[in-house]
């Protein structure tokens, strides 16, 4: 007969065990997802940047030398605002006064203080037109060029006349700026340069000029919107890729920049291209914006 052998008793934690185990399978996860979220609130912290817009000024008026153009970058991001624009009264005098004593020292800060002007929006206060036309004179091709930018922005009449005179420049990139802001300027309907520049040796300022007489009502720069709308020609002025599609595609943007030009004439003659688009560009984003046009055609 087999021996009958007592079983012995399982053994099992004591009830003090408890609490370890909670420590070892809860707590000690929990506090590592704790810790972790620590770290990572503390660098969002350190990388916040709660500053206003006269935290800024401040720093572009007395910061260090690397501190100061990233500044003025900042204000001039935030002057887009029209609230921030509206927060300080004390905000603009201090932005003309930094200006002016960036006239030395890196040409970055005055670059960046320049678009900040640009962006005081209407009434344009008394004193930024007048720094703004001078500064069509600097050395710097990169302050000139936002500084055109900023006069078209402002829509000053004023300063049509400077804006014109600068037609004449070498440079390409200049060119194109100027036919851009006069086509922002309401008393620059009339421009005389902007039909001039339909025959620039340079295809970008033809089409910046093409386009700026569409913003006024004008016809002249239908021609040119034609060869907009064709995107191989555009491709080979642009030296990409005729089939480019998607992201990327600079011949898109020509396109789609030409195609809301003629929608705001819906001329007929650019009726047929802007139906060939419609229908068999590459790019989506172009065809759907060449419906659009066609909606603005009415049909």
């Amino acid at each position: 007969m087999d021996k009958l052998v007592e079983r012995q008793p399982v053994a099992r934690p004591p009830l003090s065990a408890a609490p370890a185990l909670a420590v070892q399978f809860f707590l000690i996860p929990l506090a590592v997802v704790a810790v972790t979220a620590g770290i990572y609130l503390g660098f969002r912290t350190l990388l916040a940047d709660n500053r206003t817009a006269a935290d800024y000024l401040a720093e572009i008026r007395s910061g260090g030398e690397n501190r100061r153009w990233p500044a003025a970058y900042e204000l001039s991001r935030l002057m887009a605002d029209p609230s921030v624009r509206a927060s300080d009264e004390t905000l603009v005098p201090g932005l003309l006064e930094a200006y002016d004593q960036s006239a030395s020292g890196d040409p970055r800060v005055r670059q960046y203080l320049v678009l900040a002007l640009g962006r005081l929006g209407s009434p344009v206060p008394e004193g930024v037109v007048p720094r703004l036309t001078a500064a069509l004179e600097a050395g710097d091709p990169e302050t000139q060029i936002n500084a055109i930018w900023a006069l078209g922005a402002l829509g000053t009449g004023a300063a049509v006349g400077d804006l014109e005179a600068l037609y004449s420049h070498t440079d390409a990139g200049v060119r194109k700026m100027v036919v851009y802001a006069l086509g922002a300027i309401p008393d620059a309907a009339d421009s005389v340069v902007l039909e001039t520049a339909l025959a620039d040796a340079a295809a970008d300022v033809q089409w910046n000029a093409a386009v700026a007489l569409a913003r006024h009502g004008r016809r002249e720069g239908v021609p040119v919107l034609g060869r907009m709308l064709d995107r191989e020609y555009v491709a080979g002025a642009l030296e990409v890729d005729p089939a480019a599609g998607g992201d990327g595609d600079p011949a898109g943007q020509v396109l789609m920049t030409g195609l809301q030009a003629a929608a705001a004439l819906r001329d007929a003659t650019l009726r047929p291209a802007v139906e060939r688009v419609s229908a068999s560009d590459p790019n989506l984003r172009v065809r759907q914006a060449a419906l659009e046009a066609l909606e603005a055609y009415g049909g």
